[in-house]
């Protein structure tokens, strides 16, 4: 691919995430509203909810700092920095060389320690527990990351990305128990980073299950707009970071520009991130709830499985 081409499949690539982030919270919810009876909310709701927040005058506490006018700015860009190294559609983006899962892990960390410090900076109680609650979560949750990102290192060679899903959608590394191992691993640490059920539920008793909303208590008007925003792109950037890595299928090989290969990857990535939001709408719905006491235990479990995934490969390589 082109210098050229590869700048505009970023281009082409970012405006889809930014399109389509809102596009899925929507989807979720009309899905979760239908399986329960519901009529649900119109599916371009979350862009209506968007312009109304963008719309109000942003209100801010007595007291906060810079940091807390800047943590969404910071949030919202280490997001959309992250979203533009995982491929939908294409291989070979502008950013493909820089397409590293630890960079990606670090730039997802800065987001959600910088946020973290703004909901300390307003100095209320929420504010503190949804800190403290996402920090704990994160002292789990990203060794587990790493585990995975050191199994799929040890499989193809390189933690590159684009590379990884070259050599999956080539069949090279095929059907090994370490990639099933790691699947079950990154889908538990996504349900947590992302704040779904259960692992944070805000229309439960709040002091019990606030994490991500908790932290978000005090924006109001873009600063609010841009938490949310970054919150809708978490969870496309995690379906497709998912779907890079072990369903790599239908998307655009490095070096290919015809429009219509193009097409067919926007298809086949569009699909599978319907597919995968259908899932989650299915797993919230008849899944019982949690206590958020209980996701240290569930991000263990994901650490368990990426260090049996890792072991179980250095067995079989060692047998080899």
């Amino acid at each position: 691919m082109t210098a050229i081409a590869g700048l505009l499949a970023l281009a082409l690539h970012l405006a889809l995430m930014l399109l389509a982030a809102p596009l899925l919270i929507g989807l979720i919810r009309l899905i979760k509203a239908r399986m329960t009876g519901r009529v649900g909310p119109p599916l371009l709701q979350p862009f209506r909810d968007l312009a109304r927040v963008l719309r109000k005058q942003p209100v801010v506490a007595d007291g906060t700092s810079w940091l807390f006018r800047a943590a969404p700015i910071v949030l919202l860009t280490t997001t959309l920095a992250a979203a533009a190294l995982i491929p939908s559609f294409a291989l070979g983006m502008a950013t493909a060389s820089a397409s590293d899962l630890l960079v990606i892990a670090g730039l997802l960390a800065v987001g959600r320690a910088t946020l973290a410090l703004a909901a300390m900076d307003t100095g209320t109680a929420f504010g503190g527990i949804g800190a403290s609650r996402e920090m704990t979560f994160s002292v789990f949750a990203e060794p587990a990351f790493f585990l995975v990102v050191f199994t799929m290192a040890l499989l193809a060679g390189t933690s590159n990305l684009d590379a990884i899903a070259t050599l999956v959608a080539a069949g090279n590394l095929g059907l090994r128990i370490s990639m099933a191992l790691a699947l079950v691993a990154s889908l538990v640490i996504a349900l947590v980073e992302c704040g779904r059920i259960p692992a944070d539920n805000p229309a439960a008793h709040l002091e019990l299950t606030m994490v991500h909303e908790a932290m978000a208590l005090e924006y109001s008007g873009r600063y609010l707009a841009m938490v949310e925003l970054a919150g809708a792109l978490r969870l496309l950037l995690w379906m497709s970071l998912i779907g890079a890595i072990f369903a790599p299928f239908g998307i655009t090989p490095s070096g290919s520009v015809a429009p219509w290969l193009w097409a067919l990857g926007i298809a086949a990535w569009a699909a599978k991130t319907a597919l995968m939001a259908t899932a989650l709408a299915l797993f919230e719905t008849l899944r019982a709830k949690l206590r958020v006491f209980r996701v240290p235990e569930m991000l263990g479990m994901a650490l368990l499985l990426g260090l049996l995934a890792a072991i179980f490969l250095f067995v079989s390589q060692g047998f080899a």
